[in-house]
């Protein structure tokens, strides 16, 4: 029996298959037609697949785009909340990854611990999928770069700004540096600096990776600006990160650093008036609801893949 095809890190995946993945994404994005938002695609791929959605964290776009995507595949969905799950009484994550392996065609885990993710594709027999840890956010990166390609064009050789956090999604943005060919320059305070393993393995892997705490460095010449929200899910001393971050606020000024038709890019939700201003996030250069739709064709990409 094969090993199953587990979607967990970026870094654990070769360039071409993250390309051909992003490449299906937009092939199936192209052809879905006007039959209705969940209409399922010619051949129904997934017909009869099962995928079991694992929620530690709440959820909007991870939970609904997932169903959608396995939908129009023609598969189904099976949700389920950590904290009604043995799982959250004590049953070891092997034991759970066991047990669904028998159930289900797949596994889906929004979790914390990127461990917990790790454990259970080590003990799964079909594939697992990251819908986010504390750790990186692969599929959210997916989304974006089929956001950027069909706003811009190829990724490779462009450069892309973030301005923020160096949080999960600067994780798999680092990754996604290394694999796409593009420039990721990083803008953050220094006590919240991303993964220095991560930037270690980022620059032994070739990446383009700048990390500095000027905004206007970060963002000159940038053809994407990218932010995200200040204080996340399971967040501890909200006040005191605001405090830090102020000066990373994405503004119309700090858009104008940026190439002039530079777009911007959330992946939500968005607390305006903290991380980002309505007149950017509301703006011309503004691409955040064509990100948030194309996670359900990054993930249709990924589960094809996984699945199919």
């Amino acid at each position: 029996m094969s090993a199953p095809k587990h979607f967990l890190d970026l870094d654990q995946l070769g360039a071409d298959t993250l390309a051909d993945i992003i490449a299906n994404a937009a092939r199936l994005k192209a052809g879905r037609g006007s039959a209705g938002k969940a209409a399922v695609v010619p051949g129904a791929p997934l017909d009869g697949k099962l995928l079991a959605m694992i929620f530690e964290k709440p959820s909007t776009r991870t939970r609904v785009s997932f169903h959608v995507a396995m939908r129009k595949l023609g598969g189904e969905t099976l949700v389920l909340q950590g904290a009604e799950m043995q799982l959250g009484r004590g049953e070891t994550v092997a034991d759970t990854a066991r047990v669904l392996s028998r159930y289900v065609d797949g596994i889906m885990v929004r979790t914390t611990s990127h461990e917990s993710l790790l454990d259970m594709a080590e003990h799964a027999s079909v594939p697992v999928i990251n819908g986010l840890t504390d750790f990186s956010h692969p599929c959210q990166v997916m989304a974006d770069i089929l956001t950027i390609e069909e706003h811009r064009g190829p990724i490779a050789g462009q450069i892309l700004a973030w301005c923020g956090d160096g949080n999960n999604m600067v994780t798999s943005w680092m990754h996604a540096a290394a694999k796409f060919g593009f420039k990721l320059r990083i803008a953050c305070p220094p006590e919240l600096t991303p993964s220095a393993d991560v930037l270690a393995w980022a620059n032994a892997n070739g990446a383009a990776v700048e990390v500095t705490t000027d905004v206007t460095e970060a963002l000159a010449d940038a053809d994407c600006v990218m932010a995200d929200t200040w204080v996340s899910m399971g967040d501890k001393n909200a006040d005191e990160r605001r405090g830090l971050l102020q000066a990373y606020q994405v503004n119309a000024q700090v858009m104008a650093a940026a190439k002039a038709d530079a777009i911007f890019m959330h992946c939500l939700p968005a607390h305006r008036g903290e991380e980002v201003t309505d007149e950017v996030l509301d703006g011309p250069q503004s691409v955040v609801w064509d990100e948030a739709e194309n996670r359900v064709f990054a993930q249709m990409g990924i589960l094809d893949w996984c699945l199919g």
